[in-house]
Parts: structure tokens; sequence; C-alpha cells
């Protein structure tokens, strides 16, 4: 990944995301660390125009601020979607969690500072699995052995430390 493959910037409290090419799990790392910060955000837009693909453990991420964002009353919108990725999301039973516009995004924002060690690469794919398996039950099942080995993987590099 690129550190211009995903860019992130807040606007007074609305998240713009940038995403281009195979959004992946690298790609997860610091949307999952802005799921868990303390900011306050009022929107979230994802701009996917460039997006060529996403993994699993990208939708996962995608699905945990999702829950965060119901939380406060409004929903992500994805923005410039190719079909293929709506499918994506529609085969996980999440796409009801997001908004698809088709709109014009102004670019501008920061690199995302991709975090590169492996503990931090391991708990995302671990949590972002899980989020998917809480939101639809079929995915427990689909997902239930990364599940497992990303869990196993973070016991044994936490072990290493």
């Amino acid at each position: 990944m690129k550190e211009t493959d995903l860019v992130i910037s807040n606007r007074s409290g609305c998240y713009i995301v940038t995403v281009s090419g195979r959004a992946n799990f690298e790609y997860a790392v610091p949307l999952r660390d802005l799921a868990h910060s303390t900011a306050e955000f009022s929107a979230f837009q994802f701009d996917m125009k460039e997006c060529t693909a996403m993994d699993s453990t990208f939708m996962g991420v995608l699905t945990m601020l999702a829950l965060k964002a119901k939380k406060s009353g409004f929903t992500i919108e994805i923005c410039n979607a190719q079909e293929s990725l709506k499918k994506l999301l529609r085969d996980l039973g999440i796409a009801k969690m997001f908004s698809f516009k088709e709109l014009e995004i102004a670019a501008g924002g920061e690199n995302s500072g991709v975090k590169r060690d492996m503990l931090t690469t391991a708990e995302t794919v671990e949590e972002a699995h899980r989020a998917l398996a809480d939101a639809d039950p079929e995915n427990a099942v689909r997902f239930k052995d990364v599940i497992e080995f990303s869990h196993q993987d973070v016991e044994n590099l936490k072990k290493q430390q």
C-alpha cells in the first residue's frame, strides 16, 4: 500500500476517507484506531471511486465504524462505489448499515500514518471479523476460522513481547 492510497481528513467533525486501490488489512489499521478514538464525529464519507476491491478485514472495520455511527445517530456514506464493492457488502449482510451515494468529494487531507507492527495488524484482523460476525449471524460461521486463527496470532505475538 502506498501512503496516498488511504487519505483521512477531518472537516469540522466530518471525516472524509479517500480509498484507492485494494482496500485490505493494511488500510484497516488507521480506521480501527479512529473507531476506538474518543474523537467526536458528525459524519463519515468514504470516497471509493478509485477503490478496486475490499477484503473482509477492511469491511469489518467499516462495520465497526458503522456501529459507532449508529450510536451517534448518523450513517456512514459510501460514495462513488463500484457495483462489485456494493455486492461484497451485500453478500456479508452489512450493506444496510451504510448509505450509498454518487457525489463529488473535494480532495485533501493527510495520509493515514499506517502502523505496520504485527500485533496491531493481528488485533485489527480479529476485531474486524468479530464485528462482521456480530453484524450478521451468517458471518459468524463464515469467519469462525479467521477469528480463531487471528486470536491465536494475537496471543502468540503478545507472548513474544
